[in-house]
């Protein structure tokens, strides 16, 4: 009994960390842009696929080696910053302010359409590469034996990412600038805020995130068509169930969801697949805006 709650334990710490390095970038982009990028999960699979691919690649070349964990985040880098910039410079620049229908329409054809190329670039068949799992062997945790890349890695993969965001966010100037059009983007503008700017690399980042978690991921898991449409799903309940744009409190309730899951695989396999979405309905039926949002102000 022990064990199986220290391993379900083990495997939600091990997930948690992988959905909050996606969910940030996309509580992120709605919390600065307010858009909610449905495409997001189309860049998660992208960057898992990618990094599978030269993982399987540079290891039949050159052999396995500790290297291949910065192939992961250089193959997450490749996908979400072009990507992130032409996405931003081509559409979403010209639905700014417009209606929040047409903007998740937009995103959603944008989602499509990555679909479709991930397929005619991937193929269809699962992609598998699992050597950066392997390369660090396990470690034996209460006669459990787990993988260190799991149980390590990806858990201090996502508390950097986590630091790094809330130093860049309350030291750097770039960051309080970015804080001033959260909080008023009118008001930042006057001030002469290129608020623009602020969006581009805003939208560049957040989907460097989803690249990276779908790379980080790509070691644990097969990759199939549809993984993108299951993990944008999930990153929703956990910015939702966190507060809309509250991109700190997505690292709690990602870690909540998580293990809750996990335990339900464990211990009641049959509601595994709607347990993170009854997390949500719970938090959001006690506090509508979630854990740690809260009413805003509307200008009329």
């Amino acid at each position: 009994m022990l064990q199986t709650v220290l391993l379900a334990i083990m495997d939600g710490v091990a997930q948690a960390s992988i959905s909050f390095m996606v969910a940030v970038g996309l509580s992120l982009v709605f919390g600065i842009m307010r858009i909610l990028n449905i495409a997001h999960g189309s860049l998660y699979a992208l960057g898992g696929y990618t990094a599978a691919m030269a993982g399987i690649w540079i290891s039949s070349a050159w052999g396995e080696g500790l290297w291949l964990y910065l192939v992961l985040i250089l193959s997450a880098l490749a996908i979400g910053v072009p990507l992130g910039a032409l996405i931003e410079r081509v559409l979403l620049r010209r639905i700014y302010g417009k209606e929040h229908t047409l903007q998740l329409l937009i995103t959603f054809g944008i989602f499509m359409i990555l679909e479709d190329v991930q397929k005619l670039v991937f193929g269809v068949e699962p992609y598998f590469n699992d050597a950066p799992l392997t390369i660090l062997g396990t470690l034996e945790i209460g006669d459990i034996y787990y993988t260190t890349y799991q149980i390590i890695i990806l858990p201090l993969t996502a508390i950097i990412t986590m630091i790094a965001l809330a130093w860049f966010f309350n030291k750097t100037r770039k960051g309080k600038l970015i804080t001033a059009v959260i909080e008023d983007f009118e008001t930042a503008t006057v001030m002469g805020i290129n608020a623009r700017s602020v969006y581009f690399w805003t939208f560049i980042l957040g989907s460097s995130l989803a690249a990276l978690g779908g790379a980080l991921a790509s070691p644990t898991t097969s990759l199939v068509p549809g993984t993108g449409a299951g993990t944008i799903v999930l990153s929703f309940a956990i910015v939702a169930s966190a507060g809309l744009g509250h991109f700190q409190g997505a690292a709690v309730t990602a870690l909540l969801i998580s293990l809750a899951q996990a335990f339900s695989i464990h211990f009641y396999s049959d509601i595994a697949a709607i347990m993170p979405y009854l997390v949500m309905t719970l938090i959001l039926i006690i506090k509508p805006y979630g854990l740690f949002g809260k009413p805003e102000v509307r200008r009329i």
